[in-house]
């Protein structure tokens, strides 16, 4: 297939699914706040809800900055490249709203923890998520844990509907998690 063609499908591909922003690659401080900065005037553009625009803003920014500072945890790691070459994230628009989705590689032995967390944000409501945010500021860190999972807790209070997470294990211990909020 010549790229030109590919390029076509990617983009209708793009808008099918109604994708406004996406990157795919190795993520640094600029491009997350470039990119920040991208989706805040788009949708001042669109004349969005201050509300709404500062929901998305921040999910896009904690989930960026999550797997940016996962990437740089691994800078002594054999998987290294992979890892960090592996971020993508997207932005788009559906029926139920914007939706920010993102995934990276992480090594098997580091995703429980996200898993469980997630798992256990799963089946609160609002008030449930409150009273975690609240028990999690006060709850001194577990041993080698780099933090108390504010953030995640954090987007799923921003949410209009639960944090959506799935992930694909790959081979030699690595998975592919994948993180989709809905505002």
């Amino acid at each position: 297939m010549s790229s030109f063609r590919f390029l076509g499908e990617l983009q209708q591909l793009l808008q099918r699914e109604g994708i406004l922003i996406s990157f795919s690659g190795k993520l640094s401080q600029g491009l997350i706040e470039e990119y920040g900065q991208a989706v805040k005037t788009y949708m001042e553009g669109e004349e969005r809800p201050h509300d709404e625009v500062y929901n998305v803003f921040s999910i896009f920014i904690e989930q960026t900055q999550n797997i940016k500072n996962y990437c740089t945890r691994k800078r002594e790691s054999d998987r290294f490249e992979q890892i960090s070459q592996s971020c993508i994230v997207t932005i788009g628009r559906n029926e139920e709203g914007y939706y920010i989705w993102a995934g990276n590689v992480v090594e098997q032995d580091d995703l429980a923890p996200i898993v469980n967390r997630l798992r256990e944000m799963a089946g609160l409501d609002k008030a449930g998520l409150k009273k975690l945010y609240k028990e999690s500021l006060r709850r001194e860190l577990p041993e080698g844990a780099i933090s108390a999972g504010l953030g995640l807790i954090d987007m799923a209070r921003k949410a209009n509907r639960p944090l959506e997470f799935s992930v694909d294990e790959m081979n030699d211990g690595l998975s592919f998690i994948m993180l989709k909020a809905v505002v």
